[in-house]
């Protein structure tokens, strides 16, 4: 089971703050440590930083280190800023690890998010760059009312709407409780006041009625939806819909990703820039013009008393090494590529690296002629998720109504089902993802007509989506990895308590800058 699963199952069962404290135990949640801008004395006694990796983590100590003085100079393996801060849009090229290449052919304006692709509103440090740099933002739809719940062993594989899955368990739930209390069950636990209270609480929650019973009729309709809705004239009589029976929903599981939305994570709102992800790499990357060298694959680094030599040759066209000097290093190099790398570090450092391992994770963008899940659905933004290989589908939170194409999240999926996706080729996950959605949008077996599909194992220069830490792991090794180790400190998202959040990287970054610049005013 992926952690998300695990989350999401906790969070309906035992409730958001027990959900939380899981995910904070295993450094997956936690608001934002973000208190504003950070400021370092402009005392940098003439001393250079060089920086091994241009994503967000990179550029960020790159921008801040040279406002306070330094100079500095960046390593970047890609041809382009951002790292897994990326979008893909029509005309791109992209090689996986296997030698698969894929040439994007989606119609101008339209893209498609492999990396991060949600930017919670408590994330305030990648919100505070986003308006540093002027990048603008727009309202990203996580929990969308009339997108699908599906599974392929419930309800004869026919998806359900999540309003009708949320309507339902609701309603189930507080008829249980409303029985439980009338018989007298909770006599301990409240008073006869709180109990009258907390009766017609359940009422008003469950869309119960005056028996105190979930079921077909006016008030679970007016949340789950109707058969036929209100209308005008002689045919305004609305059709009530008839509710799940109570033991059919639990068994379906339905219920295990109605809690989506209530995740910290993924609470409204949540943005996105406008145009894609890659958006924010490439403000910073303008901002830090002349400082990065482009496809430079770092292949040794080496420290000493008086300095970091960084060996590099060009990613694309190979040839002599090439080396890079500075009196300090700032790396964000990926674990899983630095542990193949040669530095000499100590050993602690060294065997944080190498514990370290990185998750799996697949997503194939699919673009369709037709925007069906609007025209045909009445699904604006939002996700749909089901129990298939894929895992979910996101609609776009953007050019609503446009009589034009569209690209969907076709699949975005973690754990073994990633691994899976991982051994095809591109073009088999794109044909797995579009026969695993066609069991929700029937439509898709007419509309679709390209994709992408980036599984981060086979991503040359992440070789995973991002570090996955346990508790055991993080006693063991996570302060040896922050630790600066001579001339030399880390950052990512990997070293932070938000793995894999953008929010993880950058204040990984400013906590190693900050330590970095005591460390040379002491020196």
């Amino acid at each position: 089971m992926s952690r998300r699963s695990l989350f999401a199952m906790i969070g309906t069962v035992a409730g958001g703050a027990v959900m939380l404290e899981a995910m904070s135990r295993l450094a997956y949640a936690g608001e934002s440590g973000f208190n504003g801008p950070i400021e370092l004395s402009q005392d940098s006694k003439g001393a250079s930083v060089l920086i091994l990796g241009a994503g967000l983590a990179g550029m960020c100590a790159a921008y801040e280190l040279r406002k306070a003085g330094y100079k500095v100079q960046v390593l970047e393996y890609n041809d382009r800023p951002g790292g897994r801060n990326w979008s893909l849009y029509g005309g791109d090229t992209y090689t996986e690890l296997g030698g698969f290449k894929q040439e994007v052919r989606f119609d101008k304006g339209l893209y498609f998010n492999p990396g991060p692709w949600r930017l919670p509103h408590h994330h305030y440090a990648v919100l505070h760059y986003c308006k540093l740099l002027n990048v603008a933002l727009e309202p990203f739809i996580q929990t969308n009312y009339a997108a699908y719940v599906h599974s392929t062993k419930a309800f004869g594989g026919k998806p359900k709407r999540y309003r009708e899955v949320q309507a339902d368990f609701d309603g189930h739930v507080a008829e249980l409780l409303a029985k439980s209390t009338q018989q007298g069950k909770l006599d301990q636990a409240v008073t006869r006041e709180d109990r009258e209270v907390l009766l017609e609480a359940m009422r008003e929650w469950g869309a119960l009625d005056k028996n105190y019973e979930y079921k077909k009729g006016v008030l679970a309709s007016e949340r789950r939806g109707w058969d036929s809705d209100p209308g005008g004239g002689l045919t305004s009589m609305p059709t009530p819909s008839e509710p799940m029976a109570m033991s059919d929903l639990l068994k379906s599981g339905l219920w295990g990703a109605i809690s989506a939305g209530q995740i910290y994570e993924f609470q409204q709102m949540i943005f996105q820039p406008v145009g894609g992800m890659g958006m924010i790499g490439k403000a910073f990357g303008r901002e830090l013009d002349g400082l990065i060298h482009y496809n430079a694959k770092v292949i040794d680094i080496h420290q000493d008393d008086h300095g970091v030599v960084a060996t590099f040759q060009d990613a694309k066209a190979g040839g002599a090494p090439q080396q890079a000097k500075a009196d300090w290093c700032v790396c964000t190099i990926p674990a899983t590529i630095l542990g193949q790398t040669p530095i000499n570090v100590g050993a602690p450092m060294k065997s944080a690296i190498d514990a370290l391992y990185y998750d799996a994770s697949v997503k194939v963008g699919l673009q369709f002629k037709r925007r069906f899940w609007e025209q045909d659905d009445a699904i604006y933004g939002g996700i749909s998720f089901t129990d298939q290989p894929n895992a979910m589908i996101g609609y776009p939170s953007t050019d609503y109504f446009s009589s034009g194409k569209g690209v969907l999240l076709g699949a975005y999926t973690f754990g073994p089902s990633a691994f899976e996706f991982a051994a095809m080729s591109p073009e088999e996950r794109i044909s797995k993802a579009l026969e695993y959605g066609a069991n929700i949008h029937p439509q898709y077996r007419t509309e679709f007509e390209t994709g992408a599909a980036v599984a981060w194992h086979r991503v040359p220069w992440t070789l995973g989506c991002a570090g996955h830490w346990t508790e055991e792991l993080r006693d063991q090794h996570y302060d040896n990895l922050c630790a600066i180790d001579g001339r030399i400190v880390l950052a990512g998202e990997h070293a932070s308590r938000l793995p894999a959040w953008q929010e993880g990287a950058l204040l990984s970054s400013l906590d190693a800058i900050r330590r970095l610049h005591q460390r040379v005013q002491a020196s």
